[in-house]
């Protein structure tokens, strides 16, 4: 059983830290300061911090790291974590980043979201060394499974977060690397508000790729019925597009069904 610590802040490192508790020896939690969240903007836990109380792992919480951050440790893993590492870090110790995509194709903030946006039909989990240039480090260990018609992103973050406990499962005891690919690279920016403004004008399947990749815990804005709601959940049949789940401003997520009855 390997010795390690995680970085991890958003859902994704939350779920990879909750399975890595249960096979390794997690000494210790990397994630970013509680920050405002919600609606009353009130100050609440990163999800990897939660699932790191519930398993009473040890929480540490720089606003930046820096060489006073000491880790004896195997492996740092890294997944979903958000703050840059320093090259005095790398050079002191082994960190293996986790990252949900083919690399070298999606590097970058929004993996998943880009890949399901894009129509992509595959996907995958690329464990790499971390480098100072951006998910470009050598690679210990990838593995690729497809994205079904109706996975939003968080049906592929969730398979991701399997799939990269698995691959951590055999490159911890002794990771070997091989260089990434110098073609094939491509880059997936982070989500704007500009993406998620959705245009009926455009064909079926490429609104409902929007939507999904936005699912569930973003959200694609339109306008329905002269509402402004939040998109959820699409389908396309016989090549229309059809409305599923919506969230109206200010209310809760509920099916296109009820929407309209409420419009009545």
């Amino acid at each position: 059983m390997a010795r390690i610590a995680v970085a991890a802040t958003a859902p994704f490192g939350a779920d990879v830290l909750e399975q890595l508790a249960a096979r390794h020896d997690v000494t210790v939690l990397l994630t970013r300061p509680d920050a405002p969240r919600g609606r009353g903007r009130k100050l609440a836990p990163p999800p990897a911090k939660e699932v790191a109380e519930r398993h009473g792992i040890p929480v540490l919480q720089p606003e930046r790291l820096g060489p006073e951050v000491l880790l004896d440790v195997d492996a740092v893993v890294v997944a979903a974590y958000g703050l840059r590492i320093p090259d005095t870090l790398l050079d002191r110790g082994l960190w293996l980043n986790v990252h949900p995509s083919l690399l070298p194709r999606w590097r970058g903030a929004a993996p998943v979201e880009r890949a399901i946006m894009t129509g992509d039909d595959e996907t995958g989990v690329t464990i790499h060394r971390t480098v100072k240039e951006l998910d470009a480090g050598p690679i210990a260990a990838q593995r690729r499974f497809p994205i079904d018609l109706d996975d939003d992103a968080g049906a592929v973050f969730e398979r991701a977060a399997r799939v990269a406990v698995e691959l951590l499962d055999d490159v911890l005891p002794e990771p070997a690397f091989t260089p990434q690919p110098d073609e094939g690279v491509t880059y997936a920016d982070k989500i704007t508000a500009a993406d998620r403004e959705l245009d009926w004008s455009r064909p079926a399947k490429e609104v409902h790729d929007r939507v999904r990749a936005l699912s569930p815990h973003i959200g694609a804005r339109g306008v329905v019925e002269g509402r402004p709601v939040l998109v959820w959940r699409t389908r396309v049949d016989d090549g229309q597009l059809e409305i599923l789940e919506v969230q109206p401003e200010g209310k809760r997520r509920m099916t296109y069904e009820e929407f309209l009855r409420g419009l009545r």
